[in-house]
């Protein structure tokens, strides 16, 4: 667990805080220093490899967590045993769900990830006492909810090449949310067959349309997962957005 030592330049602020994307952009924004000292006394850092479960559907989950990097597959299961990619989270979101008795979801990490995590027990009471953080809680449901609808119109609306173009460039602008190039490079964090499931597209066609995107110089691929865009606004043309 990572000690709250404070920060010599802000006495009231721990260090692990401070220096904390999720603290500044994430729901512990909310959370005065003295709540963030509180906190920070039952976190712990965590860093998951790729392709590790960090919680399963129907199960209890006893911590939430903080996204600090990397991103996270969210999954749903059918009765049949097939298995539904329906989101994707990146830093500093928030992973769980808050007064909720079990997950309806699993979450995987597509990447590397690292996490910072707490007691459930500890971050449902500073909800009840905080109410900025509830409603920072509330502003971040709302705009995964935002989200979710413009990717059921990419689902069900957008053409093969629009849905890949579309899923470039909701990497490209979650992998590093504050950068103000008009270009983007980044790790494609899904295998193929991946991109597939959550585009409803076959993995032949996802292929097809990365080799005519890199043919048209829209994107640049190196070692089959290095991504760079050049002109963000050119692949967003080609989304659709």
């Amino acid at each position: 667990m990572d000690t709250p030592r404070k920060d010599i330049h802000n006495s009231e602020v721990p260090v692990v805080c401070a220096s904390c994307e999720a603290r500044h952009r994430g729901v512990c924004g909310a959370l005065n220093p003295s709540q963030l000292t509180a906190l920070s006394r039952a976190t712990t850092r965590r860093r998951v490899p790729s392709g590790r479960e960090l919680y399963g559907e129907d199960r209890d989950n006893c911590a939430y967590a903080n996204i600090i990097s990397g991103v996270v597959k969210l999954t749903k299961m059918m009765a049949d045993g097939r298995q539904q990619i329906v989101g994707l989270q990146f830093a500093p979101d928030f992973l769980g769900r808050p007064f909720a008795t079990g997950s309806t979801l699993s979450a995987d990490a597509a990447t590397d990830v690292s996490l910072c995590a707490f007691p459930k027990s500890t971050l449902e009471r500073m909800i009840r006492e905080t109410p900025e953080l509830e409603h920072r809680l509330l502003q971040q449901t709302l705009k995964e909810l935002d989200e979710a609808r413009d990717w059921m119109l990419t689902l069900g609306r957008k053409t093969a090449a629009e849905k890949v173009a579309s899923f470039l460039l909701l990497i490209a602008t979650h992998s590093d949310p504050e950068q103000d190039s008009d270009s983007a490079e980044f790790e494609l964090p899904l295998t193929r067959s991946d991109i597939a499931d959550f585009l409803g597209l076959t993995i032949e066609t996802v292929s097809r349309q990365l080799t005519k995107l890199r043919k048209e110089g829209t994107v640049e691929i190196t070692n089959n997962r290095h991504v760079r865009i050049p002109d963000l606004d050119a692949l967003a043309e080609l989304a659709g957005a």
